[in-house]
């Protein structure tokens, strides 16, 4: 049997196995009082780092997102030290790396590919369709067919590849009805191109529409200790139909770290610059929530960044988060929160506390939000 008919085998196994809901993690999912204080047991771990399924896919319990890598919050960085620094966390146990055609465009995937061709059947990577990149349309969104299909094609040849490991719509299209998006993608399934696939910033109602067609594995969105949206919007859905999901921005664009204060200004090529929750007035009414994060972080023997990813990690049993970095030290970091896990009753603590706090400004601007799908 050759790859593509390997490939194509393995992705018939995945569209037949929908609601597959398999991995250790799971044991944590369904007693939570388990974990303790602890350091999870080494079993179902590897270079300090827990492996997680999303779906049917196994890959480390944190991604690396590779967005920041093009300049996404300003500054311009060297290929070389930023195919370095994928691989440096290639090292460390990461398996599972994000990126999209319209990251650059086309930059980050190009790197990515570079970075991880030594070792491509080792790891999982994430990439998305969904704007009209080809068009010469970047923020516009496009899931129509025949564009996925470009897509996805360009994404091989950037990423050296001949299938991706997950697949995502990046945006939800209104103009293509999500069934229509759903079976094309099926169909690249059935032809070994995709062996998962997912949805970005979707809603409930589309997830499941799509998985309807096709089942999904995974769905991106927004999260983060100041962000909780996705538990009432979508998590019950996904844990019932068995979707794993993947975080985006876990550390609030590094405000969670604690390296933002309120005086801290951002420039038009930063991408913080004209969110909300990034105004000075927003900034200085929100250092109590740093404050908090930084008190358990200490009681934990965490830093701040750690402390964020063990919160996120320690709510559900299918969560992998994908924070970005273009720092080999603050990779070295967040990776520090591979096996740390916080007690059921630690949590509901930090919630109480949690909800003390009273925050200001809301997390995207106005034609951000305008393509979130609701």
């Amino acid at each position: 049997m050759d790859r593509r008919d390997f490939l194509k085998t393995a992705s018939m196994t995945t569209l037949m196995a929908a609601g597959e809901w398999t991995g250790l993690s799971k044991v944590f999912a369904q007693n939570p009082s388990q974990v303790k204080n602890e350091r999870i047991s080494r079993s179902g771990t590897s270079d300090g780092m827990e492996y997680r399924n999303l779906g049917g896919l196994d890959v480390s319990a944190i991604g690396l997102g590779c967005l920041p890598m093009v300049g996404y919050y300003g500054g311009k960085y060297d290929k070389r030290e930023m195919v370095a620094l994928i691989r440096r966390a290639y090292d460390k146990g990461v398996t599972f790396f994000d990126t999209a055609e319209v990251y650059g465009p086309y930059t980050s995937e190009e790197w990515v590919g570079e970075a991880l061709a030594p070792f491509r059947d080792k790891v999982k990577i994430g990439t998305k369709f969904g704007f009209g990149v080809e068009e010469k349309q970047p923020t516009a969104l496009n899931s129509r067919p025949d564009h996925i299909r470009r897509a996805v094609e360009g994404s091989f040849q950037r990423l050296r590849t001949d299938h991706i490991d997950l697949l995502y719509q990046h945006r939800v299209d209104p103009n293509v009805p999500m069934e229509e998006v759903a079976g094309t993608v099926r169909d690249l399934m059935q032809e070994g191109k995709v062996l998962h696939w997912g949805l970005s910033e979707a809603s409930a109602r589309s997830i499941r529409r799509a998985h309807a067609v096709c089942p999904l594995s995974a769905v991106q969105s927004e999260y983060a200790i100041w962000w909780h949206e996705p538990e009432t919007k979508i998590f019950p859905t996904l844990e019932e139909l068995g979707i794993g999901f993947v975080p985006y921005c876990p550390l609030g664009r590094a405000f969670l770290t604690g390296v933002i204060d309120g005086n801290s200004r951002f420039k038009q090529g930063d991408r913080r610059w004209n969110l909300p929750q990034f105004t000075p007035e927003a900034l200085k009414h929100n250092m109590p929530l740093v404050a908090l994060v930084r008190k358990w972080a200490e009681q934990k023997g965490l830093t701040p960044t750690q402390f964020a990813l063990v919160w996120m990690l320690s709510r559900k049993s299918w969560i992998v988060p994908i924070p970005g970095t273009t720092n080999p030290d603050h990779l070295d970091d967040l990776l520090g929160a591979g096996t740390v896990r916080l007690s059921a009753w630690e949590l509901e603590t930090f919630d109480r506390e949690y909800a003390q706090i009273d925050l200001m400004g809301h997390r995207a601007d106005p034609f951000t939000e305008s393509q979130i799908d609701k």
